[in-house]
Parts: structure tokens; sequence; C-alpha cells
């Protein structure tokens, strides 16, 4: 166990292609930048330059990269921390960032004990995220083949007015349209094999889904959530696996930042 005097504090701005890296070495007020690659061989040449991983703690703000930078320095023996935006400090009217500046401040912030962590969370979790994400994305594109298909049939005089679309009866309607254009006849089986596809990749993903409904953590919550109208299991699992962790996170950030502040938890009855 180190002492927090023989600590290196360490702070990365990152983006896709580059890490630029704030180093607080112990004992010392100025610091270091470092810029490398945004990959594994560079960020293993980069945690070797240190006498020991076990006297390292890094951080970086969550963002769109993910926690696959977390995860690989948790591997080398590197303690990690993915820091919540949000909750970061900022002196008024600071609007400038750049990845250096940014690498300092936080550099700076994470020694001094002012910045809070969020839960990140297993890789598991953040799979399921992902395929309901998916299953997003499969929406939408459905959403836009069938608009794209009704707005032809609309410019072509071909309206529909027997009630819901996309019935049953809509289906068979729009089987039996037919035009004297060959090209017309073309875009028309276009549009229709694009909702049709769609429709299947939705389905697919949706299987999918359906063999995570029992996992931990989400089968529980999952369960309670599809008790309320208008929300199915599927709807129930995008919730709790993008909504609730992400509050939890947040919760669990705010509950630290309290206690730092000395106020009582949120989550605690100060009674």
């Amino acid at each position: 166990m180190h002492r927090p005097a023989e600590l290196v504090h360490i702070a990365f701005d990152t983006s896709k292609d580059v890490l630029v890296a704030g180093v607080l070495r112990p004992g010392e007020e100025t610091l270091t930048i470092d810029r490398f690659f945004n990959d594994e061989p560079s960020i293993r040449r980069f945690v070797k330059g240190f006498p020991s991983p076990a006297a390292i703690r890094t951080c970086y703000e969550a963002g769109p990269l993910g926690y696959e930078l977390y995860r690989l320095l948790g591997s080398l023996g590197v303690s990690c921390q993915v820091i919540a935006p949000s909750l970061i400090p900022l002196a008024p009217g600071d609007r400038v960032k750049t990845d250096k500046r940014d690498a300092r401040r936080l550099v700076r912030q994470f020694r001094a004990g002012e910045l809070v962590a969020v839960r990140v969370p297993s890789k598991k979790e953040g799979a399921v995220r992902d395929l309901c994400r998916a299953r997003i994305d499969a929406v939408e594109d459905l959403t836009r083949a069938k608009a794209r298909l009704g707005h032809f049939l609309v410019r072509h005089g071909r309206i529909w007015r027997g009630g819901d679309a996309w019935t049953d009866r809509h289906r068979k309607w729009l089987g039996t349209q037919t035009f004297d254009d060959r090209v017309l006849v073309q875009t028309f089986l276009r549009y229709k094999a694009t909702v049709e596809a769609r429709d299947a990749e939705l389905d697919a993903i949706e299987d999918d889904m359906r063999g995570c409904l029992e996992l931990e953590p989400f089968a529980a919550n999952v369960a309670r959530l599809a008790a309320y109208r208008g929300v199915d299991r599927f709807g129930g699992l995008a919730l709790q696996a993008e909504v609730w962790l992400r509050e939890s996170a947040y919760a669990q950030a705010s509950i630290v930042r309290a206690e730092r502040e000395g106020e009582a938890s949120p989550a605690i009855d100060p009674r």
C-alpha cells in the first residue's frame, strides 16, 4: 500500500486518436504533459514509464469513448476513475477548452480530491445497453422506411383510407398496388422491400433481447417497470439498462460529493 505522498496522479484528456496525459509526480507542483496515440501498445508503453503501476492513480472524463481505457488500465494494475463531467468544478467564465488545458486542470483537481467518479457498468451491463440502443436505432430506421414508402404513395395518389396504417389490412392493400411505369414499379418494390427488411431486423434484435430479460441485475426491475401501463418488457429493459444505470451512477456521485461537503447524504435518512 502506497502512502498518498508517494502516488503519481494522471489525468487523461481523451479522443479516439490521441490521449493527452497530465502527470503530477509525488511532492511536485509542476506537472508534465505527455501526448501519445490512443491504442493499447502506446498505453502499455506509457504505464511502463513509471516504477510501479500500483502507485499510479488515473482518471478521465466519462464520454463517447466508453470504458475500454478504464478496463485496460485496470488490467495493468493501475487504479482508474471515470469522472462525472457535470460534477467537475469550473471557474466562472472558464469556457476555453483545449486538450492540454483540460488535462492540466483535471489532474490538479484529481489530486486535490475535488472530482467525483461515476459507477462503471460491468461488461454485461454495457453489452445489454448497446443491444437496447441497437433496437432504438432499428425502430428509427423502420419508422423512416415506412414514412418514405408512405410519401411515395401519396405523391402518386395512392392514399390509404382504411384506418390505421401498418395493420394487416393496410399491408394487404400495399400488396395490391400496381403501376403502369416499370421504373415506378421498381421504386415501389424497393421502398416496400426496405420496410420488410427493417421489420425483420427489428424482430431479430427483439429475439436477442428476450435472452437478456431474465439476466441480473435487470430481471427484477424489468418485471416492475413492465407493470406500468404503456411499458412492455423491452421498454423496461431499455429503461433499466440506459436510464437506471446512468441515474444510479450519478446518484452515487451525488452522495460522495455531499459527504465531501459535509452535507447530509441524499440517500441516507439523517435521523
